[in-house]
């Protein structure tokens, strides 16, 4: 059993201090952008059957002696691209894995969202009634009405069959056996239960943020679709206001007009959804809409104890020390402990919450997953439980 005996300097071990990164337009020249649409029969009960085209960006610094696939997920509502690749200053998370791992690194849209196919998504009537009334009216509906398709939109099982799809893709694109996968918070429901079903073709996890219930369902409700809609609507307000906001508790933790940006970003992802609602709060008349985010709605299960106790590929957990989840549970110490595969490794970064990839400390979130998917390890260390300071300092986490 590995026994700590010193902290460490993390951002020494990682190579932080002292250096800069080049700047994004520098990396850029270096890193291929490729935006694959793969071939997917649908298992999503609104269009169940039908041969859909999955979203999928790859970021590949054209290393290929670096056999090295890395797939990168979203969670519940914020599509892959302003996640994985915000794409100012440096931000972007997948550029850096491309540039400084050598890593070929992909990104992928469930269906619902991104620019992966959102079926029965366009049409407003889908809409919760009560955000229809307080954020469709009058644009761009001129009064609430009835839903044309008045269920649940995916499940797990199909965003299973989403990710195994692109796995599959991967491995023959790239000739590897196996993909490192990396989610965000809600994500985890997709890669954890996946690593179980196919442990030979997951090199390792790298859940940021995750959302782990150990008593969450084990088999799907009936009946499958669930009664509801197929959508829901999230502002600026509440992504920024009511998630993010609390969370920022350190001074300098989020760069000032970050906000802005990853609005835009959000939005860039969402033509349709870019156009709907009021102008932001105190523009003048006629004003253009501010937009919302049109989230998907998942009936899950299959993420809790019994399926934490099955993983058997190298897994690592980190979040901020601030994250509340989005709304979501965090059992992390539970997930740790629950998975059996020793090489195991879970961190909770100083003045850093669930919106970490978009603050300070996103610095920190990129090299150690870059330590992690190279190596397997971070800092040295294959296995163990640590806190990280703004400093890099590596101590042993205490709950």
């Amino acid at each position: 059993m590995f026994k700590l005996t010193a902290s460490l300097v993390l951002s020494s071990a990682l190579g932080l201090v002292g250096q800069v990164a080049p700047a994004a337009s520098e990396q850029a020249n270096q890193v291929v952008t490729t935006d694959h649409f793969v071939p997917h029969t649908s298992t999503v009960p609104a269009n169940k059957g039908d041969v859909v085209h999955l979203f999928v960006r790859e970021r590949d610094a054209g290393n290929r002696e670096n056999l090295t696939a890395v797939l990168m997920v979203h969670g519940a509502s914020v599509p892959v691209l302003p996640g994985a690749e915000l794409r100012t200053d440096h931000y972007d998370w997948a550029l850096w894995l491309a540039q400084a791992g050598g890593f070929d690194v992909f990104m992928l849209d469930f269906q619902g969202s991104g620019r992966s196919p959102r079926p029965k998504m366009d049409d407003p009537c889908n809409v919760p009634t009560a955000q229809q009334s307080s954020l469709l009216i009058p644009n761009p509906l001129s009064a609430t009405c009835p839903p044309s398709y008045p269920f649940q939109l995916v499940t797990s099982q199909s965003d299973w069959d989403e990710l195994n799809t692109v796995v599959d893709y991967i491995r023959e694109l790239r000739g590897v056996d196996k993909v490192h996968l990396a989610s965000w918070s809600q994500g985890s429901f997709r890669v954890g239960p996946y690593a179980v079903q196919h442990p030979e073709k997951v090199a390792s996890l790298f859940l940021f943020a995750p959302i782990f219930n150990t008593t969450f369902r084990n088999a799907p409700p009936s009946p499958i679709p669930q009664p509801g809609n197929p959508l829901s609507l999230r502002t600026r307000a509440t992504l920024i206001t009511q998630l993010w906001d609390p969370e920022v508790k350190c001074e300098d933790q989020r760069e000032d007009g970050i906000q802005d940006v990853v609005w835009a970003a959000i939005m860039a992802e969402d033509e349709l959804g870019s156009t709907w609602g009021p102008p932001p709060a105190g523009a003048p008349d006629g004003s253009p809409p501010e937009g919302v985010m049109r989230v998907r709605t998942p009936t899950l299960w299959g993420w809790n104890s019994t399926a934490a106790a099955r993983i058997n590929v190298p897994t690592l957990i980190i979040q901020g020390e601030f994250d509340t989840g989005g709304g979501g549970v965090q059992q992390l110490a539970q997930l740790y402990a629950l998975i059996p595969n020793a090489n195991k490794l879970r961190f909770r970064v100083q003045c850093a919450g669930h919106f970490m990839v978009w603050e300070k400390q996103r610095r920190v979130l990129h090299h150690i997953s870059k330590e992690w998917i190279e190596h397997s390890q971070v800092a040295g260390f294959d296995q163990g439980e640590f806190f990280v300071d703004t400093e890099g300092n590596l101590t042993p986490l205490v709950e």
